[in-house]
């Protein structure tokens, strides 16, 4: 089974380049998660919101138009999708921003998360720590029911630093913060697996985000921001994960975890 996870950072411009529908063929995932959609399903051409042989699903913000929004596509019909951490629809502090889908299926729930950027002053790195907190929360408890967890999507935080190329210079900024990196810590020391340190423990030079407005990725001065954990119960499953430069279109690259 193929997982793949993209911040496209809005998915009809994404579209509008010729680059999302060859990817998607190209890759074949699975199941595919999009975060920054940035639309609402309506909003989007019949081509993307509805692409042959996947189930779709969409979260955007009840208010704030064109920001944020997750999507997942999957070949398999998901036993029940959830658009909160209350496991229905309905909204609450966290979800406004279209931030978390959660599909069940047989042997595990799979998150599809776009967590907050810490950035913009005090109030969003509060905002940002207390959606990690209670998402925390949220997987720990259904984890103690015997499920299988799986989160991907945009972390918005590098956790060590190998994950991005220029740590000693970003100490004091958001997506490196040790209040923000300490959260990974906990999920890690939870017994959540990083996928991709799992396969790739010492590789550097790996990164899912460049900022483009300086040109960072032509000299791949990046950061890892984009992950797929999963729970120990999932371990034996875990066949491979990686990440995927070579796709273009958005400030993030897609990433991959394949499943037994």
């Amino acid at each position: 089974m193929k997982l793949v996870s993209w911040n496209v950072n809005g998915l009809r411009a994404v579209h509008r380049k010729g680059l999302f529908l060859p990817f998607v063929e190209k890759e074949s995932p699975d199941i595919l998660l999009l975060q920054e959609v940035k639309a609402s399903e309506e909003q989007l051409p019949d081509e993307v919101r509805s692409i042959s042989g996947y189930f779709s699903y969409f979260s955007c913000p009840k208010e704030k138009k064109g920001y944020s929004g997750v999507a997942v596509y999957s070949k398999i019909r998901p036993k029940r999708i959830a658009y909160n951490m209350n496991g229905g629809n309905n909204g609450g502090e966290h979800h406004e921003e279209g931030r978390l889908i959660a599909a069940h299926y047989d042997d595990f729930i799979l998150y599809n998360a776009y967590f907050p950027n810490g950035g913009g002053g005090p109030a969003r790195l509060e905002y940002k720590l207390d959606f990690y907190d209670e998402f925390l929360a949220h997987i720990e408890e259904i984890r103690r029911t015997g499920k299988g967890i799986i989160f991907g999507g945009d972390i918005n935080t590098a956790h060590e630093e190998i994950d991005l190329a220029r740590p000693k210079e970003n100490e004091k900024n958001t997506g490196f913060l040790p209040e923000e990196r300490a959260w990974l810590d906990e999920v890690v020391s939870s017994g959540y697996i990083d996928t991709f340190r799992r396969f790739h423990p010492d590789k550097a030079g790996a990164y899912s985000y460049w900022d483009m407005k300086s040109m960072a990725r032509d000299r791949n001065v990046g950061w890892r921001l984009d992950y797929f954990f999963a729970s120990q119960s999932l371990a034996p499953r875990l066949k491979d994960a990686d990440i995927l430069p070579q796709y273009y279109g958005s400030d993030h690259c897609p990433i991959v975890l394949i499943l037994d």
